[in-house]
C-alpha cells in the first residue's frame, strides 16, 4: 500500500515524523506538506501562480518528504498530478487542534482529505487539541484496531476523527454546529485579530462530534463530499420533469 501523509501545521509540526513512522506498518509512505503553517485554508488552491516543491530532508531514509509552498489540498494535487505516482490511501494530520462541528468547513486537514477524495482516494483526518499529540499517538492502535474490526472504510471513503486528551472511547458522530464564536480584538492602526471562544454545549447528546469529543471520546465522523440535500432534491425535482403515470 502507498500512502500520502499532508497536514496543515507545516513540515515542521513536531508529530509528522512519528505519525510517518507509525504508518510504516501498512505500507510505503511518502510525506507531502505545507511549508509553512496553513490552518483554516479549508480547500483553497492556486492556479494562476506558480508555487515552490521542494524536496526536504526527513528523519527517516525509507520515507521521502517533500513541502510545498500552498494550500494542503494543493500538497494532494501536486502529489497525485504532479508527482505522476499513485496512493491508495491519505492521512491529513495530526492537527494541533480539533476540527468539529463548522470547522470541518474552514480546515486545511479536512480541506486535504476532501480533495483525496476526489481523486477517487479513502482519507482519514486526525486532530487533537493542543499539547495532546502524545496521547493521540497512543491512540492511534486503538482507532486502527477498531476500523479494521468494524470495516469501516468500505463503508464510507472519508473519516473526520477527533482525539481529545484521555479518552474514554470511541463513538460514532456526525457533524454538530457551531460551537464558537468569532471575536475581533482591535489591533491599532485599522487592524483586527480575529479570535474564537466556544460556546456552552449540552453534552447530552454524544452522537454529535462536538459533544462526544468534548465529553471526553474520540469521535469517528463519516463524511461526503456531495452537499447536495437529497430529500429537497428529490421532492423539487418533480416540479420541473413530473413522473409518468401510467396510462
Amino acid at each position: 500500500m502507498k500512502i500520502l501523509i499532508t497536514n496543515d501545521d507545516s513540515i515542521s509540526s513536531e508529530v509528522l515524523l512519528p505519525l510517518a513512522k507509525w504508518a510504516k506498518q501498512f505500507g510505503e509512505v511518502t510525506v507531502v506538506v505545507p511549508k509553512y503553517e496553513q490552518s483554516g485554508k479549508s480547500h483553497c488552491i492556486e492556479f494562476r501562480k506558480a508555487f515552490e516543491v521542494k524536496q526536504v530532508p526527513f528523519d527517516d531514509p525509507d520515507i521521502k518528504a517533500y513541502t510545498v509552498d500552498s494550500s494542503p489540498a494543493d500538497c494532494v494535487r501536486f502529489a497525485m498530478e504532479g508527482m505522476q505516482t499513485t496512493f491508495d490511501f491519505v492521512i491529513s494530520g495530526i492537527n494541533r487542534g480539533l476540527n468539529l462541528g463548522i470547522d470541518v468547513l474552514y480546515s486545511g486537514t479536512l480541506g486535504a482529505v476532501f480533495e483525496a477524495v476526489t481523486f477517487g482516494l479513502p482519507a482519514v483526518a486526525l486532530s487533537t487539541k493542543s499539547g495532546g499529540f502524545g496521547e493521540a499517538m497512543e491512540a492511534l492502535e486503538i482507532i486502527k484496531d477498531f476500523f479494521v474490526r468494524h470495516d469501516l472504510m468500505k463503508k464510507n471513503s472519508l473519516y473526520n476523527i477527533n482525539i481529545p486528551i484521555h479518552h474514554k472511547g470511541i463513538r460514532i458522530t456526525r457533524m454538530g454546529e457551531r460551537y464558537f464564536v468569532d471575536e475581533f480584538l482591535p489591533q491599532g492602526k485599522d487592524m483586527y485579530l480575529p479570535t474564537y471562544k466556544e460556546i456552552p454545549t449540552d453534552f447530552d447528546d454524544n452522537s454529535i462530534d462536538t459533544n462526544a469529543t468534548l465529553s471526553g471520546y474520540i469521535s469517528v465522523t463519516p463524511l461526503t463530499l456531495n452537499r447536495t440535500n437529497m430529500p429537497v432534491f428529490e421532492e423539487l425535482s418533480e416540479l420541473c420533469c413530473p413522473q409518468q403515470t401510467m396510462q
